[in-house]
């Protein structure tokens, strides 16, 4: 096996795992025990059966060295369809992943006699920061990944939440049309946040990548009032005890302090909790950076291992 090397200090005791992550723009394979990842494999997130095809080869390999998975867990990018008695039950349905609608992210995994479960990505992060992160010991949190795509997941009393299908909060729309008159890049809702605030997005408006973006441009500021009309609905509609923001433009530093100012002037002192102090606690980066992601299918893979 190559990858990450093994942790150092004593294994986690729990089964051992195995994990795929299929992101927008990479998916990685990873083989854990509780939130130690022993080994991981990449790949870019091309076509699905580039990208499939290494993640089975990933679980070949571990299972040859004769690893004894306990369970397997899908934490993919969306939507997707999570309802078994659906026919399209374990499918990626409308994504605006060019070649990916339809996709069946189970079947090509049946062969290897896993229990298996799949959520969507963030669903997956939000329960791993549950269980071995920032969001300990709460009953409700969410996680927001503002990057390629945006996305939210939440969980109440341990459980991602599911209902119709799963929370689909990157297509939100903002309160009000940007000032700058830029329309969105959503191929589904042109201004919703995801059209208006996602990597894509800020290059698209700015002419140039989030990465190269200066703390300083006037441009963080209006990104951080869109994305303050989710996080204030959530607090309205789920109050959640935390929310945490990852991925790669959600992990800029300079973000977090204008998506709490913003958040303050949207509730308006309506929810006498959320006071300045309180929202440097409500709003924070996730404890397992960039870990967040593979790790949440790990999570779901002990979710499954369990039963």
């Amino acid at each position: 096996m190559t990858g990450a090397p093994l942790p150092a200090g004593p294994l986690t005791a729990g089964p051992l795992t195995a994990g795929i992550e299929l992101g927008g723009t990479k998916s990685i394979a990873v083989l854990a025990r509780g939130p130690q990842i022993l080994d991981r494999v990449r790949v870019a997130t091309e076509d699905p059966e580039t990208v499939l095809g290494g993640m089975m080869a990933a679980l070949d390999g571990w299972q040859a060295a004769g690893a004894a998975i306990a369970g397997l867990g899908i934490a993919s990018f969306g939507p997707l369809c999570l309802d078994p008695a659906l026919p399209d039950f374990g499918r990626l349905t409308t994504t605006p992943k060019q070649g990916w609608a339809g996709t069946d992210l189970l079947a090509p995994f049946r062969r290897f006699g896993l229990p298996v479960a799949l959520d969507t990505d963030v669903n997956g992060a939000a329960l791993a920061e549950g269980r071995w992160g920032a969001a300990q010991g709460l009953s409700v949190h969410a996680y927001l990944t503002i990057g390629t795509g945006i996305g939210g997941g939440a969980v109440v009393n341990g459980r991602p939440l599911h209902g119709l299908m799963h929370p689909e909060m990157g297509h939100v729309r903002p309160a009000s049309a940007p000032a700058s008159g830029f329309a969105g890049i959503c191929p589904y809702h042109g201004n919703c946040l995801e059209g208006l605030a996602s990597g894509p997005a800020i290059a698209a408006r700015t002419g140039r990548p989030a990465h190269e973006i200066g703390d300083d441009d006037p441009v963080w500021p209006m990104i951080a009032d869109e994305l303050a009309t989710l996080i204030a609905n959530l607090l309205l509609i789920l109050s959640p005890q935390r929310i945490l923001i990852g991925g790669g433009v959600g992990s800029r530093a300079v973000l977090l302090p204008h998506l709490r100012r913003a958040t303050a002037r949207m509730l308006g002192g309506y929810l006498a909790p959320v006071t300045p102090d309180a929202l440097d606690r409500l709003i924070t980066a996730p404890a397992l950076g960039s870990d967040a992601g593979p790790l949440g299918a790990v999570a779901l893979a002990e979710m499954a291992a369990a039963g």
